[in-house]
């Protein structure tokens, strides 16, 4: 691995020297000039030797910082690809320090990201509660676009990054504000729910959001007949199977949860007896009638911990079963899940190349910013 990290730098002083070299001999100098280019060869191949052991000395400290995460994530991450990683783990981690940042990782993001240079791991409100509390200049979110929107609104006086700017949602991109303006004309008075996977625009045009820990709680509260809920249709579902309030919905769905279906988790429990199979809100109800449990990310989390069932799956995205299953050694995983090919644009790369450049900054006027910010801190005061 030391050979991986030096390799690049010490090309390049052996270029250097040889460049030297050549230059001395070829040159049609008088003798006389020779002990001057002499000495200056001496110089450069000294500083070649330091900067050679400067290398060696840069790789052993990053083995040093970077082996003990890599002793917790060792049977998830293989070791070919822990050679590219940890060079990058190894910058992240120096740098937010420099820069006085702060990196949020959702649990979808990949085991490097989520164990290697997070701050804070959990779900998008979690993280954008966590990074307000801190005195963090810069908030780097490793996640989407609506979550560095949220991290924005709980922290407008702070810097908020994102790694890649095409970072999206299928369901934050199904529902605008101007759909939310249309929706209060055709059901005038009655109080609009929105789950936090929403666009800064439809948070601004909402009257308290939810997340899915706490949808029930939300919609209940609120001492209504009737609410619109958006945009999940399976969640909204979900929270209609639980309460006696009429829910007016939306058609949004997650493309990672609605690809799962009844019969491959029956297929599943047959090949694998005292399974545990666990889902997200998100899933088409089929999907949660098939399952042991139905809860948040935060609920599965806990799920798992609580349990520790000798044989689990997660009915969600793979990256979190990963994560998961790092912090439960003793759990076996049974992994038919679903890649978010959103969540997979955040890499370290882009990550050390954001916060170098502190470029992708999110950026919104103070009259969304403060009619959004309304919207979450309702849900705050309403509680979790």
């Amino acid at each position: 691995m030391d050979k991986l990290y030096s390799f690049g730098a010490a090309r390049e002083n052996r270029t250097l020297m040889g460049k030297a070299h050549t230059a001395l001999n070829r040159a049609c100098l008088p003798i006389s000039a020779w002990p001057l280019l002499m000495r200056q060869n001496k110089v450069m191949t000294f500083l070649f030797q330091v900067d050679k052991f400067f290398i060696m000395d840069v790789s052993a400290d990053i083995k040093k910082v970077t082996d003990p995460i890599y002793r917790k994530i060792s049977k998830t991450v293989p070791e070919i690809e822990w050679a590219i990683h940890a060079p990058y783990i190894y910058k992240i981690n120096k740098l937010k320090k420099e820069k006085n940042a702060v990196i949020l990782a959702h649990n979808y993001q990949t085991p490097e990201i989520y164990h290697g240079i997070s701050d804070f791991s959990a779900d998008s409100l979690a993280l954008a509660v966590e990074a307000s509390k801190t005195k963090a200049d810069i908030i780097v979110m490793c996640g989407v676009h609506f979550m560095a929107e949220t991290a924005k609104l709980m922290s407008p006086e702070k810097k908020v990054l994102l790694p890649d700017m095409n970072a999206g949602c299928s369901l934050s991109s199904s529902i605008t504000g101007n759909d939310v303006r249309n929706l209060k004309k055709k059901y005038p008075g009655v109080p609009v729910v929105s789950y936090v996977n929403t666009s800064a625009e439809v948070k601004a045009e909402t009257d308290v959001c939810c997340t899915s820990a706490n949808a029930v709680k939300i919609v209940e509260s609120l001492g209504v007949k009737k609410v619109i809920f958006l945009p999940d249709d399976f969640l909204a579902k979900y929270v209609a199977s639980q309460t006696d309030v009429e829910i007016i919905s939306w058609k949004g769905t997650c493309e990672v949860h609605e690809q799962f279906n009844d019969e491959e988790i029956n297929e599943i429990r047959k090949n694998n007896p005292g399974i545990k199979i666990i889902a997200h809100p998100e899933c088409p109800p089929d999907v949660i009638k098939a399952s042991d449990f139905a809860g948040s990310t935060s609920g599965m989390i806990k799920y798992v911990k609580d349990n520790q069932p000798e044989k689990v799956m997660m009915v969600t995205e793979c990256s979190m079963s990963d994560n998961v299953q790092i912090d439960n050694p003793k759990v076996e995983f049974i992994r038919p899940c679903n890649l978010c090919p959103h969540m997979k644009r955040i890499t370290l790369p882009k990550i050390l190349e954001c916060l170098e450049n502190e470029t992708n900054e999110i950026l919104m006027s103070d009259e969304v910013i403060e009619k959004a910010k309304k919207s979450v801190k309702r849900m705050a005061e309403i509680g979790r």
